[in-house]
């Protein structure tokens, strides 16, 4: 049966034009952004700024920045902004797409003339321009050239392989440079942010040959250990273990930093582990063993007040901080806020209260809404936590912002439109800033 809010698709034939028309539309509307991103940095020039620019080496206004390769035109710093907010992304989202749209448009104007025509999708040739941003101006010609025709038909490893190339050809000095810098992309991350309700966390990494082989005959011989002492879990669950028991240890470094003083009994030193939450708990999960459950502000998770207990065991040193009541106001007569006042802050807004913004409130400046310059107060109604980005936009453009309760804030951009954050949600009360 045909839904009714599809029009004429009361066959199989029908519904796959429709769906092939409305794929064609929402393609020509992305291109359509991308020209709108032209024109907004168009409007923002260099010029804009120009008296601006600091003397000083000290940041205090708007800059003109560069959000392509070498051979765009520089824009308004800040400009990124609205224009993001107006389509519902992050500033940082915003910074990419005009960068990738100048990218096209000045450097890699065939593949853009592709796009334009319907003949290559906008997130492909988007993809194209954010490799070859870091090209000279040569380089980023040649690929251009060599993609125009076949940019549909060949491999993302054929492109990469093409990109590396220009950059051998026209930038051997910068090819040297990363292949120098290659042995820097290795990395070891351990996921806590996506850490679950159970207390568990996903750990990944890039590592030398050499410290890769030492750390897994580390982590086997640990999981041998642990069974020989008993331990009757399987063992992947044995490694697991293993790896937070060398992390606790750190062998290696424990014997370096405290040979001199302690001799062959170094290696034996054990590091308590330290532990810093902050939760909230009912009354009955603290006087009894019942299940519940604790928000840890580090990862943004909750964890049952068992996986806690766990954490804090008898070999952990434990840091209790005293409760901070959100609602309560605090008040001070000095510009900067002090330290309890500043966590009450960033503890009821647990991001930057920018709209879209993600920053962590624990790496935020603590922003006076209504400027301290201008009579206002420093107190629990009148802070709020502004990225160092977001912040000076604040203060040096026409962005403007109300506190409506403790994590509320409704912003107004240079051009109009409203935008409410809540906490972490943002949502824009206007859907388009108002007639000029």
């Amino acid at each position: 049966m045909a839904d009714p809010e599809l029009p004429d698709c009361d066959t199989p034939a029908a519904v796959l034009a429709f769906a092939q028309r409305r794929r064609a539309a929402a393609q020509r509307a992305e291109v359509d952004v991308l020209e709108a991103a032209l024109v907004w940095a168009a409007m923002h020039p260099e010029e804009t700024v120009a008296d601006s620019t600091p003397t000083t080496g000290l940041v205090f206004g708007e800059l003109a920045v560069p959000l392509a390769g070498e051979g765009t035109p520089l824009v308004a710093e800040f400009a990124p902004m609205e224009f993001g907010a107006a389509l519902g992304m992050s500033t940082d989202a915003a910074r990419g797409l005009v960068g990738d749209a100048l990218e096209l448009a000045h450097r890699l104007p065939r593949i853009w003339k592709r796009i334009r025509a319907g003949e290559v999708p906008v997130w492909k040739g988007r993809r194209i321009a954010q490799l070859t941003s870091t090209l000279p101006l040569d380089g980023a010609e040649f690929v251009d050239r060599q993609l125009a025709a076949v940019v549909g038909k060949i491999s993302w490893a054929g492109i990469g392989r093409l990109v590396d190339r220009a950059r051998v050809m026209f930038d051997p000095e910068g090819a040297e440079k990363d292949r120098r810098e290659a042995a820097d992309g290795r990395r070891f991350d351990v996921h806590t942010r996506e850490a679950t309700h159970d207390g568990t966390a996903h750990i990944e990494g890039v590592v030398d040959l050499a410290d890769a082989i030492d750390l897994d005959t580390a982590i086997r011989r640990g999981a041998e250990e642990l069974a020989a002492l008993g331990s009757t879990e399987s063992l992947d669950v044995r490694r697991s273990m293993a790896a937070g028991e060398l992390a606790r240890r750190q062998l290696a470094f424990d014997l370096r930093a405290e040979a001199g003083s302690a001799g062959e009994g170094a290696a034996s030193v054990v590091r308590p582990r330290q532990v810093v939450i902050h939760v909230h708990l009912s009354d009955a999960a603290i006087s009894r063993e019942e299940a519940g459950f604790a928000h840890v502000e580090e990862t943004r998770s909750v964890v049952s007040t068992k996986q806690v207990r766990d954490w804090c065991s008898s070999d952990a040193h434990v840091t209790i901080k005293p409760v901070i009541d959100l609602e309560a106001h605090h008040h001070s007569d000095a510009y900067a806020a002090p330290d309890r006042l500043a966590e009450q802050t960033k503890l009821a807004q647990p991001v930057c209260a920018f709209p879209w913004c993600e920053r962590p409130a624990r790496r935020c400046d603590t922003d006076h809404v209504t400027a301290h310059g201008e009579g206002g107060p420093t107190c629990s109604c009148n802070l709020a936590p502004l990225c160092r980005r977001h912040h000076r936009a604040k203060t040096h453009t026409a962005w403007t912002y109300d506190k409506t309760d403790a994590a509320t804030y409704l912003w107004r951009s240079p051009h109009g439109l409203h935008l409410l954050k809540d906490r972490a949600a943002t949502r824009l009360v206007t859907a388009r800033p108002p007639d000029e």
